[in-house]
């Protein structure tokens, strides 16, 4: 309600009566031209005080019910208004609807505040049946109808008056019981604040107890180093057991020491403003700082110190988090994004690469097949042509670190590979390196790529020979291990579960720490100038990957390296290589070919090669352009030759799989720089795919192309 509790007052009246009639006499007695009751004004005036605090005739406002029911709805929205009601004459009979004494039951459940004067000219219900139905209550009076006015006007006086008192009366209480309640809760803090001081006092009588209670609780069970501190010198007074292990002190080393004679070390700027916000009451937040053990081993840290009170008085709590495992992790993810995000760069370079490889190579194998070709002419194309093969190369090490290679994986004995390379071993290094081998026997099977397993060993290895330039040895091991949680954390690659491993140690030179954390970017070597392209380690680790294994790599100078390569095992059978039926290239026959290629150089190379060969071209330079050609060329369509990666908004794989929905009978040869769109995740080659790497040949071409044709399998090939 918004009335006033205090000084409004409440002169709304309610009449619920069925009778019209009742209603205008009622206004006559309450209404503003009722006559004056000056004894009834002194009466008042006894009991209300003065004559100004009791209402008038005129200042009654009086509202009409016909029904019960509409009654109480008027009842809601005044207390909804905030102008309730004081009272009301409610008749005892009103059909159809409820009667007086439930309609009185239904207002009092909404208000219960509310006066009720019960008007009844019959003997419906006695006085006894009305208080057993409504309960004896001080808020009922019983008018008897014909009603007297000036009856009628005394009751209203009164019960407007009594509801203003009560209401007034019920406000005062609630006064009394909020301060009450406000001086309880005070008394309460009162009492809770001696408490506290009695605990304190208690507490700084027996120091002992307290510092038991304290290490054995909140402080000496923290996991992370945390020191008490005075606060005029900074001496520690308390260290817990994780302070002493990360310092490796005893309790008795440190207690009276400064912090930062205690094993918290901080840059000589850092350390000035950290004392000067101290002494101005500030607090340390995430401060870099190292904490150093007794044996001088300097761990990254972070130091919070805070200031706090003991029954003594005001102290600092020192606490120091060692973030060097944290800071490890966060390299490791840095370089692993760096390295992803250089092998997307290598990727996209050595397709580029390729095509311009395969314009120059192919260029170059035509003019070389020429007869007649002078002599000095052939030996520079010979030249050229041989370059290119070596930039080929180049380009298949940039494909194997970016993870972008064609591989063909099957079930194979990591041992096996290494004993079918042994031999070849032997003739990289000199006699005076000695090479062992060591095969853990029943060596669980990987689904890896041959060709790829022996590059990395033989980069290893020669890796391992330019490390000894003095002699040495060489040992190769293989054996299976089960990767426990515990390992795994230690690098970021690594997971747990069963692996074979291959373990390539030397005594050659090593390396430092900065040397070692950089030995797998590409381009990076050691090597002088021409000696090395800084690819080898590089590979080694793309390959790795794409085997969903990694390596781990120690090294000291003077003390040799070692490297640990981790390969997850298989439950695929072995499978027994059979040697590839290449067929040989046919004479054409004009049969027709669609050349897509994005890459203007390559497709006019391709088509020259292809036209000199008896074959006719269409041309077209992405795969729209394609769709259109085969679409509007009426005759037959004997080979798609596509590119697979070309503008345009198709790939080769989509134009491929139009095409073989409109021309079934046709055949498909796809070639890339780099084939990751062909193959998606798994990157293996299929049965009856034809591919054909770039960079290649006049003569590689057309092989490729026969092949397609007669619907040959394809020899294996590695893509560059």
């Amino acid at each position: 309600m918004n009335l006033n509790p205090i000084a409004a007052s409440n002169n709304r009246i309610l009449v619920i009566d069925d009778n019209p009639e009742i209603h205008a006499d009622f206004r006559k007695v309450l209404g503003p031209t009722a006559p004056a009751n000056g004894a009834l004004d002194d009466v008042m005036a006894e009991f209300f005080g003065p004559k100004e605090t009791i209402a008038g005739p005129s200042d009654f406002q009086l509202d009409s019910a016909y029904q019960g029911k509409e009654g109480l709805e008027m009842v809601v929205r005044a207390i909804a208004a905030g102008q309730p009601y004081a009272m009301a004459f409610v008749d005892v009979r009103m059909p159809p609807g409820w009667d007086g004494v439930e309609t009185i039951t239904r207002i009092w459940e909404i208000d219960a505040s509310i006066q009720v004067v019960i008007c009844t000219a019959y003997s419906d219900y006695s006085w006894q049946d009305i208080i057993a139905k409504l309960g004896k209550s001080d808020r009922l009076v019983i008018l008897k109808k014909p009603f007297d006015s000036i009856e009628v006007l005394q009751l209203a006086h009164a019960l407007t008056e009594k509801w203003l008192l009560t209401h007034q009366a019920r406000h005062k209480l609630d006064d009394l019981n909020r301060l009450v309640d406000e001086r309880t809760h005070e008394l309460h803090g009162a009492n809770t604040r001696l408490l506290r001081e009695m605990a304190e006092r208690e507490l700084a009588q027996e120091a002992l107890k307290i510092s038991e209670e304290r290490l054995a609780k909140a402080f000496d069970a923290s996991p992370l180093p945390v020191a008490i501190l005075r606060l005029n010198d900074h001496g520690c007074i308390e260290c817990n057991r994780a302070f002493l292990a990360a310092t490796g002190c005893e309790s008795h080393e440190l207690l009276g020491r400064s912090l930062w004679d205690a094993g918290v070390v901080l840059e000589p700027q850092s350390r000035l403003d950290t004392l000067a916000l101290l002494s101005r009451g500030g607090h340390v937040r995430q401060r870099a700082c190292e904490l150093v053990s007794k044996n001088g081993e300097p761990r990254a840290a972070l130091l919070w110190i805070e200031r706090f009170e003991l029954a003594s008085g005001p102290h600092l709590l020192a606490v120091v988090q060692d973030i060097s495992e944290q800071l490890k992790i966060e390299h490791q993810l840095r370089q692993s994004q760096k390295m992803e995000a250089i092998g997307h760069l290598a990727a996209g370079v050595a397709h580029d690469l390729n095509n311009i490889i395969t314009v120059v190579s192919g260029h170059t194998s035509l003019q070389l097949a020429k007869t007649q070709l002078d002599s000095d002419v052939a030996w520079s194309l010979r030249q050229v042509q041989g370059a290119g093969e070596r930039a080929a190369a180049l380009t298949r090490q940039l494909l194997a670190f970016s993870r972008k290679q064609v591989m063909e994986k099957k079930a194979v004995s990591l041992s096996g590979v290494i004993q079918n390379v042994a031999s070849m071993l032997r003739r990289l290094i000199p006699e005076s390196l000695a090479l062992t081998f060591e095969h853990e026997p029943a060596l669980p099977l990987i689904y890896a790529d041959v060709c790829n397993l022996e590059q990395i060993i033989v980069n290893l290895v020669v890796n391992a020979r330019d490390a000894m330039t003095q002699g040495g040895s060489i040992a190769i091991r293989t054996d299976a291990v089960e990767v426990t949680a515990a390992h795994a954390a230690r690098s970021a690659e690594a997971r747990p579960g069963r692996f074979a491993r291959l373990t390539v140690t030397d005594t050659g030179e090593g390396m430092s720490p900065a040397t070692l954390a950089r030995i797998f970017e590409p381009f990076f070597t050691t090597k002088p100038v021409g000696k090395g392209t800084g690819m080898g380690l590089a590979t080694v680790i793309g390959i790795i990957q794409q085997h969903e294994g990694w390596v781990e790599a120690e090294s000291q100078p003077g003390r040799g390296t070692t490297f640990r390569i981790y390969l997850p095992v298989t439950d695929r059978a072995g499978t027994v290589e059979e040697a590839p039926v290449i067929a040989a290239p046919v004479q054409a026959a004009d049969e027709v070919i669609l050349l897509a290629e994005d890459d203007p150089d390559v497709r006019s190379l391709a088509c020259c090669v292809l036209k000199e060969a008896g074959y006719r071209v269409i041309e077209a330079e992405d795969g729209p352009h394609a769709i259109a050609a085969w679409r509007e060329f009426n005759g037959r369509i004997d080979l798609l030759l596509t590119d697979m990666v070309m503008p345009g908004g198709l790939s080769g794989s989509d134009v491929a799989e139009r095409f073989r929905a409109d021309r079934p009978e046709s055949k498909v040869l796809f070639s890339s720089g780099y084939s990751v769109e062909i193959f998606g995740s798994d990157l293996s080659v299929r049965e009856d795919f034809n591919y054909l790497a770039k960079p290649y040949l006049a003569n590689q071409l057309l092989q490729a192309v026969a092949r397609a044709l007669s619907g040959t399998p394809p020899p294996q090939q590695a893509a560059a």
